[in-house]
């Protein structure tokens, strides 16, 4: 098995794109920090993501948990082919980091690597909001790519350093090789009713804490309402 590599990195600042005044919701006025530009030079990484990066919605984006997010390069062939759209290219999900050899199957939570001189750490899956699906102008893309399995997934950032794309990540420790993103979101949005699953993936250490509060939320009768997040202002 070939070592996951880093095709690319890619940082952003928030853009305002549309008309306030718009009649669709699509050409509507939004914030967003998803249209990114490719990084070729050396850049430092620190515990809440790449010097130069930006998030819009700082609530449900960004912060140390959600430091980089990084999305399987081999992705874009089944969303040119899904969508028919083939301007869905590499960096337009908003990754930092677009990787190959690697991919919701083979990450798990807890996964340790060194990326240059920093130390990265897996996470949480991608949970999928609305604005994917304002840029590409498809409703329920959200729900796609939920549903699909190829969210992606963040690191937080456990050694700030300088990072460069065209690289290997080498693995220095697997905790949890059972909870692979994939499994993740099986238990997230597919085996609702198996609460046993939840609470075992709950108890999981280096689980992010707002997945830890959903499961948890679901163990308790009070499953989390999802229409705001894959739907937003664009549903009117």
């Amino acid at each position: 098995m070939n070592e996951p590599f880093v095709h690319k990195l890619f940082k952003g600042r928030v853009k305002k794109i549309g008309d306030p005044n718009a009649k669709h919701a699509f050409d509507k006025q939004w914030e967003t920090g998803m249209f990114k530009n490719e990084i070729e030079d050396p850049i430092y990484l620190t515990e809440t993501g790449l010097i130069g990066d930006d998030v819009a919605d700082k609530k449900n984006h960004g912060g140390p948990e959600k430091a980089l997010f990084a999305y399987p390069v081999g992705h874009y062939k089944y969303w040119k082919e899904k969508l028919q759209n083939d301007s869905i290219d590499v960096g337009g999900m908003g990754e930092n980091l677009a990787m190959l050899e690697m991919d919701e199957f083979t990450v798990c939570i807890g996964d340790t690597y060194q990326f240059g001189d920093a130390i990265i750490q897996v996470s949480q899956p991608r949970r999928p909001c609305w604005k994917p699906a304002r840029r590409y102008r498809v409703m329920d893309l959200a729900l796609q790519i939920q549903n699909s399995g190829r969210t992606g997934w963040y690191f937080r950032v456990l050694q700030e350093g300088e990072v460069i794309s065209r690289i290997d990540l080498e693995l220095l420790e697997r905790p949890y090789p059972q909870w692979t993103i994939a499994a993740c979101n099986e238990v997230m949005y597919i085996r609702k009713d198996d609460l046993k699953a939840a609470s075992e993936l709950a108890e999981c250490k280096y689980l992010a804490v707002n997945w830890k509060k959903s499961l948890k939320k679901r163990l308790i009768g009070r499953e989390s309402l999802i229409d705001k997040r894959v739907f937003g202002p664009n549903k009117q």
